[in-house]
Protein backbone atom coordinates (compact mmCIF):
# COMPACT_ATOMS: atom_id res chain seq x y z
CA UNK A 1 0.00 0.00 0.00
CA UNK A 2 2.60 2.68 1.08
CA UNK A 3 4.27 1.69 -2.27
CA UNK A 4 1.22 1.84 -4.17
CA UNK A 5 0.62 5.35 -2.30
CA UNK A 6 4.31 6.91 -3.13
CA UNK A 7 3.83 5.77 -7.03
CA UNK A 8 1.00 7.70 -7.25
CA UNK A 9 2.67 10.73 -5.74
CA UNK A 10 5.14 10.39 -7.93
CA UNK A 11 2.91 10.39 -10.67
CA UNK A 12 0.78 12.95 -9.62
CA UNK A 13 3.95 15.23 -9.42
CA UNK A 14 5.02 14.22 -13.00
CA UNK A 15 1.76 15.59 -14.28
CA UNK A 16 1.96 19.04 -12.38
CA UNK A 17 5.52 19.32 -13.46
CA UNK A 18 4.41 18.82 -17.10
CA UNK A 19 1.36 21.50 -16.91
CA UNK A 20 3.53 23.61 -15.31
CA UNK A 21 6.07 23.38 -18.60
CA UNK A 22 3.47 23.09 -20.97
CA UNK A 23 1.90 26.20 -19.43
CA UNK A 24 5.00 28.70 -19.45
CA UNK A 25 6.04 27.38 -22.91
CA UNK A 26 2.40 28.13 -24.21
CA UNK A 27 2.54 31.43 -22.39
CA UNK A 28 5.49 32.03 -23.97
CA UNK A 29 4.64 30.81 -27.98
CA UNK A 30 1.44 32.54 -27.60
CA UNK A 31 2.72 36.13 -26.48
CA UNK A 32 5.96 35.63 -29.14
CA UNK A 33 3.27 35.58 -31.91
CA UNK A 34 1.42 38.47 -30.50
CA UNK A 35 5.12 40.47 -30.62
CA UNK A 36 5.98 39.37 -33.52
CA UNK A 37 3.27 39.76 -35.80
CA UNK A 38 2.02 43.31 -35.50
CA UNK A 39 4.17 46.28 -36.22
CA UNK A 40 1.69 48.69 -34.10
CA UNK A 41 3.97 50.07 -31.41
CA UNK A 42 1.11 50.09 -28.80
CA UNK A 43 0.65 46.17 -29.51
CA UNK A 44 4.24 45.39 -29.20
CA UNK A 45 4.45 47.39 -26.00
CA UNK A 46 1.35 45.36 -24.38
CA UNK A 47 3.30 42.05 -26.01
CA UNK A 48 6.46 43.14 -24.29
CA UNK A 49 4.84 44.08 -20.55
CA UNK A 50 3.40 39.92 -21.46
CA UNK A 51 6.77 38.68 -21.85
CA UNK A 52 7.96 40.94 -18.57
CA UNK A 53 4.67 39.38 -16.14
CA UNK A 54 5.85 35.87 -17.98
CA UNK A 55 9.63 36.53 -16.76
CA UNK A 56 8.74 36.96 -13.04
CA UNK A 57 5.94 33.99 -13.33
CA UNK A 58 8.18 31.99 -14.51
CA UNK A 59 11.51 32.92 -13.39
CA UNK A 60 13.50 29.90 -13.01
CA UNK A 61 13.15 29.09 -17.03
CA UNK A 62 15.83 30.99 -19.18
CA UNK A 63 14.00 31.18 -22.15
CA UNK A 64 11.46 33.55 -20.12
CA UNK A 65 14.17 36.30 -19.38
CA UNK A 66 15.62 35.59 -22.96
CA UNK A 67 12.33 36.73 -24.87
CA UNK A 68 11.94 39.26 -22.52
CA UNK A 69 15.44 40.58 -22.99
CA UNK A 70 14.57 40.11 -26.90
CA UNK A 71 11.18 42.40 -26.35
CA UNK A 72 12.59 45.11 -24.56
CA UNK A 73 15.70 45.56 -27.47
CA UNK A 74 12.63 45.46 -30.57
CA UNK A 75 10.96 48.08 -28.32
CA UNK A 76 14.05 50.18 -28.25
CA UNK A 77 14.36 50.39 -31.84
CA UNK A 78 10.56 51.66 -32.33
CA UNK A 79 10.76 54.29 -29.67
CA UNK A 80 11.63 57.71 -30.40
CA UNK A 81 12.84 59.07 -27.00
CA UNK A 82 16.72 58.46 -26.31
CA UNK A 83 16.37 58.11 -22.34
CA UNK A 84 13.23 55.62 -23.04
CA UNK A 85 15.32 53.75 -25.80
CA UNK A 86 18.53 53.04 -23.31
CA UNK A 87 15.90 52.10 -20.10
CA UNK A 88 14.58 49.30 -22.63
CA UNK A 89 17.87 48.33 -23.16
CA UNK A 90 18.66 48.52 -19.30
CA UNK A 91 16.54 45.97 -18.88
CA UNK A 92 17.25 43.87 -21.81
CA UNK A 93 20.79 43.39 -20.43
CA UNK A 94 19.56 42.64 -16.98
CA UNK A 95 17.39 39.90 -18.32
CA UNK A 96 19.74 38.21 -20.50
CA UNK A 97 22.22 38.47 -18.00
CA UNK A 98 20.00 36.62 -15.72
CA UNK A 99 19.12 34.22 -18.67
CA UNK A 100 23.12 33.46 -18.85
CA UNK A 101 23.19 32.73 -15.12
CA UNK A 102 20.26 30.27 -15.38
CA UNK A 103 21.71 28.31 -18.30
CA UNK A 104 25.05 28.38 -16.90
CA UNK A 105 26.96 29.56 -19.48
CA UNK A 106 26.27 32.23 -23.10
CA UNK A 107 25.25 30.14 -26.10
CA UNK A 108 25.22 31.14 -29.52
CA UNK A 109 21.81 32.03 -28.82
CA UNK A 110 22.61 34.48 -26.42
CA UNK A 111 25.74 35.90 -27.91
CA UNK A 112 23.51 37.08 -30.92
CA UNK A 113 21.15 38.50 -28.62
CA UNK A 114 23.97 40.31 -27.04
CA UNK A 115 24.68 41.46 -30.59
CA UNK A 116 21.43 42.84 -31.12
CA UNK A 117 21.19 44.72 -28.38
CA UNK A 118 24.49 46.23 -28.81
CA UNK A 119 23.30 47.86 -31.84
CA UNK A 120 20.41 48.76 -30.55
CA UNK A 121 22.62 50.20 -27.84
CA UNK A 122 24.81 51.91 -30.73
CA UNK A 123 21.28 53.17 -32.45
CA UNK A 124 19.96 55.48 -29.57
CA UNK A 125 23.22 58.37 -30.89
CA UNK A 126 25.31 56.62 -33.62
CA UNK A 127 27.93 58.93 -34.13
CA UNK A 128 28.49 58.91 -30.89
CA UNK A 129 28.36 55.34 -30.04
CA UNK A 130 29.43 53.70 -33.13
CA UNK A 131 33.11 52.88 -32.40
CA UNK A 132 32.05 51.37 -29.27
CA UNK A 133 29.28 49.41 -29.85
CA UNK A 134 30.18 48.09 -32.99
CA UNK A 135 32.89 46.24 -31.69
CA UNK A 136 30.81 44.80 -29.17
CA UNK A 137 28.25 44.13 -32.13
CA UNK A 138 30.53 42.11 -34.30
CA UNK A 139 32.51 40.15 -31.00
CA UNK A 140 29.23 38.93 -30.39
CA UNK A 141 28.28 37.46 -33.90
CA UNK A 142 31.58 36.35 -34.37
CA UNK A 143 31.41 34.07 -31.13
CA UNK A 144 27.67 32.98 -31.74
CA UNK A 145 29.48 31.89 -35.21
CA UNK A 146 32.45 30.15 -33.58
CA UNK A 147 29.81 27.90 -31.71
CA UNK A 148 26.82 27.64 -34.61
CA UNK A 149 27.60 29.17 -38.09
CA UNK A 150 24.43 27.72 -39.26
CA UNK A 151 22.42 30.37 -37.14
CA UNK A 152 20.47 32.34 -39.50
CA UNK A 153 20.12 35.46 -36.80
CA UNK A 154 23.85 36.11 -37.20
CA UNK A 155 23.69 36.58 -41.10
CA UNK A 156 20.34 38.46 -40.67
CA UNK A 157 21.69 40.63 -38.10
CA UNK A 158 24.73 41.41 -40.39
CA UNK A 159 22.54 41.88 -43.27
CA UNK A 160 20.53 44.85 -41.60
CA UNK A 161 23.89 46.27 -39.65
CA UNK A 162 25.00 46.64 -43.68
CA UNK A 163 21.55 47.58 -45.03
CA UNK A 164 21.36 50.79 -42.97
CA UNK A 165 24.95 51.47 -43.29
CA UNK A 166 25.69 54.33 -45.81
CA UNK A 167 27.04 52.88 -49.42
CA UNK A 168 29.97 55.42 -48.43
CA UNK A 169 30.81 53.39 -45.60
CA UNK A 170 30.72 49.71 -47.22
CA UNK A 171 26.43 49.24 -46.43
CA UNK A 172 23.54 49.36 -48.88
CA UNK A 173 21.51 47.02 -50.53
CA UNK A 174 23.82 45.34 -52.55
CA UNK A 175 26.44 44.58 -48.97
CA UNK A 176 23.34 43.61 -47.20
CA UNK A 177 22.02 41.44 -49.95
CA UNK A 178 24.40 38.71 -49.67
CA UNK A 179 23.52 38.17 -45.94
CA UNK A 180 19.87 38.36 -45.91
CA UNK A 181 20.24 35.43 -48.77
CA UNK A 182 21.93 33.28 -46.49
CA UNK A 183 20.00 34.22 -43.09
CA UNK A 184 16.78 33.66 -45.73
CA UNK A 185 17.97 29.75 -46.56
CA UNK A 186 19.10 29.11 -42.99
CA UNK A 187 15.84 29.76 -41.32
CA UNK A 188 14.13 27.88 -44.06
CA UNK A 189 15.72 24.96 -41.86
CA UNK A 190 14.97 26.10 -38.77
CA UNK A 191 12.40 24.64 -36.72
CA UNK A 192 9.58 26.74 -35.13
CA UNK A 193 7.71 24.25 -32.81
CA UNK A 194 9.69 24.60 -29.65
CA UNK A 195 9.25 28.51 -28.56
CA UNK A 196 12.62 27.43 -26.27
CA UNK A 197 14.36 27.15 -29.27
CA UNK A 198 14.46 30.60 -30.73
CA UNK A 199 13.72 31.11 -33.98
CA UNK A 200 12.94 34.98 -34.51
CA UNK A 201 13.84 36.87 -37.29
CA UNK A 202 12.15 34.82 -39.85
CA UNK A 203 9.91 37.01 -41.02
CA UNK A 204 11.77 40.44 -40.97
CA UNK A 205 14.39 38.33 -42.98
CA UNK A 206 12.28 37.92 -45.57
CA UNK A 207 11.17 41.68 -45.54
CA UNK A 208 14.75 42.70 -45.88
CA UNK A 209 15.47 39.95 -48.31
CA UNK A 210 12.44 41.16 -50.51
CA UNK A 211 14.01 44.93 -50.53
CA UNK A 212 17.62 44.96 -50.55
CA UNK A 213 17.38 43.24 -54.08
CA UNK A 214 17.93 45.51 -56.62
CA UNK A 215 20.24 48.67 -57.34
CA UNK A 216 21.21 51.03 -54.36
Amino acid sequence: MTRYILLTALIALGIVNCKGQASFQEALQKTFIAFDSTQDYQKKVDAGNKFSMISKKWGSEWSTHYYNAYSKGILSYMEKDEAKRDAYLDEADKELDEAISLIGKDNDETYVLRGMLANARMAVKPQARWQKYGKVFDENLDKAKELNPNNPRIYHLKGMSKFFTPKMFGGGKKAAFPYFEKADGLFAKESTEDITKPYWGKTTNAYMFEQSKGDD
